[in-house]
């Protein structure tokens, strides 16, 4: 049992021998977080919240399982405010109840609606983009759109991670939104048989096949980009990186795919004052800045500027469909990828 598991464990514990329910770990100073987003992106926004409001943010981080903590623990959780980092999370926590309207008027001042819950059940927080990046060398097309790719001129110049990653799968769920299943069986057919090799590996590991010349095209997240260019520990993902430039595919036309990091208020949120208090802060201009230059995600409240080196790529044209839109079908984008045999690669000559 990991450290942050087993002080979760205490904390509910504690509350089950005393014979009481969630509301036993209101403390009027705290705020309780279940996070997956990383302690190096988070706590400098948690240290800075406490900074300006006085109120002790705690943290318990996990890769996975937060959503099914929240759900078993029920009543006597002591959660307020869970952090993710996948759309899919946020619609499902409020599919399965466990979540209740943030109050803030933040959400709905500073949110446009397609980043936010219609009925205030969650917010994004930042967004990323899942775009082309593409050979300097090979590639001289400026401008692509998602049915560029699925041209005979793209066979065995293709490459992307696992079809069935949480990044794919919202990719192809936006384009059965925009599509239908139809059009998007078809493409998706020829998207996979015009793959170098089975898919494989992470997103840096697609724009490294750039630079040894097995892939022409990968198709990977844009912050992966400033996180390979200012990597000083492994300086050779520098390399890999100024090897490509990033297109964003259909920027002027339908606009490109995005997913978001955001939160949600827990249904039984013990804290619930100090919970809006942290949402609000996280859609602040501070915090908002913050997400954007640490991690080269965009900004969700959008009056706010990307960092300079992510402006340097080009002009993001989100997705005109919403990402309630879009998660909506991931479980019939997932079942796809499946039934075509995606991870498979190609599947003719």
């Amino acid at each position: 049992m990991t450290m942050t598991m087993r002080l979760s464990a205490a904390l509910l514990g504690a509350a089950m021998i005393a014979g009481t329910a969630g509301p036993s770990f209101a403390q009027s100073g705290e705020v309780n977080i279940y996070s997956y987003r990383e302690p190096g992106l988070i706590q400098p926004l948690l240290d800075k919240f406490s900074a300006a409001t006085g109120v002790k943010a705690t943290v318990l981080y996990a890769g996975d399982g937060l959503l099914e903590r929240v759900a078993a623990e029920g009543e006597l959780s002591p959660v307020d405010v869970v952090l993710t980092v996948d759309v899919g999370n946020l619609v499902g926590a409020k599919t399965q109840g466990l979540t209740q309207p943030i109050t803030t008027a933040a959400l709905t001042e500073r949110l446009a609606p397609e980043f936010r819950d219609e009925e205030g059940h969650w917010a994004a927080l930042s967004l990323r983009a899942r775009v082309f990046y593409v050979s300097k060398d090979r590639v001289d097309a400026t401008a692509l759109t998602y049915d560029d790719i699925a041209k005979p001129e793209w066979k065995g110049r293709l490459c992307t991670r696992p079809g069935d990653h949480a990044y794919n799968i919202g990719l192809v769920a936006n384009r059965i939104a925009a599509w239908g299943e139809d059009k998007t069986r078809t493409w998706l057919t020829a998207v996979r048989d015009n793959m170098s090799a089975p898919p494989a590996g992470n997103d840096r590991a697609q724009v490294k096949a750039i630079l040894e010349g097995s892939c022409d095209l990968a198709i990977a997240n844009t912050y992966y980009m400033g996180l390979m260019l200012t990597n000083e520990a492994e300086p050779e993902q520098k390399d890999w990186a100024a090897s490509a430039r990033i297109v964003y595919p259909d920027a002027d036309g339908e606009g490109t795919q995005v997913n978001a990091a955001g939160a949600f208020i827990a249904k039984y949120a013990p804290n619930l004052e100090n919970a809006n208090k942290l949402v609000e802060f996280l859609l602040s201009d501070e915090a908002q800045q913050l997400y954007a230059d640490a991690n080269y995600e965009y900004p969700a409240v959008t009056s706010v500027k990307p960092a300079e080196l992510t402006q340097s790529w080009g002009i993001l044209n989100p997705s005109k469909v919403s990402l309630t839109a879009t998660a909506e079908f991931r479980d019939e984008a997932a079942a796809l990828i499946d039934e075509l045999k995606f991870n498979e690669g190609a599947q003719t000559q």
